[in-house]
């Protein structure tokens, strides 16, 4: 079996890909059966859309994929807690499980309480030191 760590670092690879273009560092990959069946990073720059978050992306792939809305078997890891409108979109596609890497203290969706789908499993703080590090250089860098 496949540790959340493993793909916690292919989404670190995702939120590298960002970094490299300009855009908040933000990684996610979309698993099911433990094979990655969509990946994606922040495109809010390069797209001009305030939707175009990693965690989109990714469902919008996923559900590409499998040809249903729904993604009750996969899991999505993302190296950063998701915001309210992503939070709200992982609910409705009914995701079975989502694994995020750094806690979003401003913005994240657990601030206001948990917006996810009932069934759906919640699992943070994985490789969190590592996605930190990535958002502390995109910002310094920015400042």
């Amino acid at each position: 079996m496949i540790g959340h760590e493993y793909f916690m670092r292919l989404a670190l690879k995702e939120a590298e890909a960002a970094f490299k273009k300009g855009e908040i560092p933000v990684g996610a990959v979309i698993v099911s059966e433990e094979v990655i069946i969509a990946k994606g990073h922040n495109q809010t720059e390069a797209l001009d859309d305030v939707t175009a978050h990693a965690e989109m992306i990714a469902i919008t792939s996923a559900a590409n994929a499998i040809g249903s809305k729904y993604l009750r078997n996969c899991t999505l890891y993302v190296t950063l807690e998701p915001c309210v409108m992503c939070a709200g979109a992982l609910y409705w596609a009914q995701i079975g499980r989502v694994v995020y890497g750094a806690t979003d203290e401003k913005r994240g969706f657990t601030r206001v309480g948990n917006l996810l789908h009932p069934k759906t499993e919640l699992i943070g703080g994985i490789l969190q030191e590592e996605a930190e590090s990535l958002l502390r250089e995109f910002f310094r860098k920015l400042r």
